[in-house]
C-alpha cells in the first residue's frame, strides 16, 4: 500500500508539473506572436520543447513513475524524414518528441487554438492537422527543408481491446510529395497507461508503468509506390509485430 501511495503521489506529482510548466511556456510566448517574422525562431522553440520533453521524460524515470526503454536507437537519427508510430497512449509524442531531430508535429486545428497549448507550437512550427491538399503541400515543403515530421497514422489512440487502429494515408502521402523516407517507430505500453478511454487523472492500475519505443522499419522513397501501398504495407508490418493487444 506504501508503495502505490508513493507512484500515485509521484504520478499526479509529475502531471501537476507538466502542466504549470506548459502553462508558463505558453504564456511565455504569447508576446512573441505579435513580433514581426515570429515563425523564424522556430528552430529556437522546437529546441526549448524537445528540452523540456527531455526534462520530463528524465524526471518519470528518476521518480520511477514510468521507465521507458529505447531500442534501436544508438545510431543517429537523420532528419528530414518522415517518422510515424502506433499510438497507445496519451504521452506517445511527448515521450518520441524528446529523441527526434528538430521534428514537427501535426495538431489538432482545436489545439492550436488552446491558449495554454496553441501559442509555443505555433511558434515551433507545428501544423494544424486541417485536411486537404494544402497540409499535404506546407508539411511537404517543411521537411524537404530538413524538418522532420511526426505523425501517428491511426489518426487517434488505438482503440480499446485493439493492436491497431486502419492506418490513415496522409503520412504516405506528405512522403511522396517531400521524397522523403518512412521510419517506422513501435510503441508497446503496459496495460492501462493512459489509453483511449482513460482519463490521464486516473493513476494506471499497473504502476510504475513501462513504454518501450523500437526504431523498426525504414521506407525509402519509392515514386513506384503509391501512398495506398505504402499504407498497407506498413499496417501488414505493424500488425505482425504489435501484441494481439496493446492493453
Amino acid at each position: 500500500m506504501i508503495r502505490r501511495a508513493y507512484y500515485v503521489g509521484a504520478y499526479y506529482a509529475s502531471w501537476a508539473m507538466f502542466g504549470a510548466v506548459g502553462v508558463l511556456l505558453n504564456l511565455t510566448s504569447l508576446p512573441f506572436l505579435l513580433l514581426p517574422r515570429c515563425e523564424t525562431g522556430g528552430a529556437r522553440m522546437r529546441r526549448v520543447i524537445r528540452w523540456l520533453f527531455d526534462f520530463w521524460l528524465r524526471w518519470m524515470h528518476a521518480t520511477g513513475v514510468v521507465r521507458v526503454t529505447w531500442h534501436g536507437f544508438d545510431r543517429p537519427l537523420q532528419p528530414g524524414a518522415v517518422f510515424i508510430a502506433n499510438h497507445p497512449t496519451l504521452v506517445d509524442a511527448t515521450f518520441i518528441l524528446a529523441r527526434l531531430p528538430d521534428a514537427i508535429c501535426i495538431f489538432k486545428p482545436a489545439l492550436m487554438r488552446n491558449p495554454a497549448i496553441g501559442p509555443a507550437a505555433y511558434l515551433g512550427g507545428y501544423v494544424s492537422g486541417v485536411p486537404g491538399v494544402d497540409l499535404v503541400r506546407e508539411v511537404a515543403a517543411k521537411i524537404a527543408a530538413g524538418q522532420s515530421l511526426l505523425v501517428f497514422p491511426e489518426g487517434t489512440r488505438t482503440e480499446r481491446g485493439a493492436a491497431l487502429n486502419p492506418l490513415r494515408p496522409g503520412f504516405a502521402l506528405i512522403a511522396s510529395r517531400a521524397q522523403a523516407p518512412v521510419q517506422l517507430l513501435r510503441v508497446v505500453s503496459s496495460p492501462g497507461f493512459v489509453p483511449k478511454g482513460r482519463a490521464w487523472w486516473r493513476p494506471p492500475p499497473v504502476l510504475p508503468a513501462s513504454v518501450a519505443i523500437t526504431l523498426d522499419r525504414r521506407w525509402e522513397h519509392d515514386p513506384l509506390r503509391s501512398p495506398a501501398e505504402l499504407t498497407e504495407e506498413v499496417q501488414r508490418h505493424l500488425l505482425a509485430l504489435l501484441p494481439a493487444t496493446s492493453r
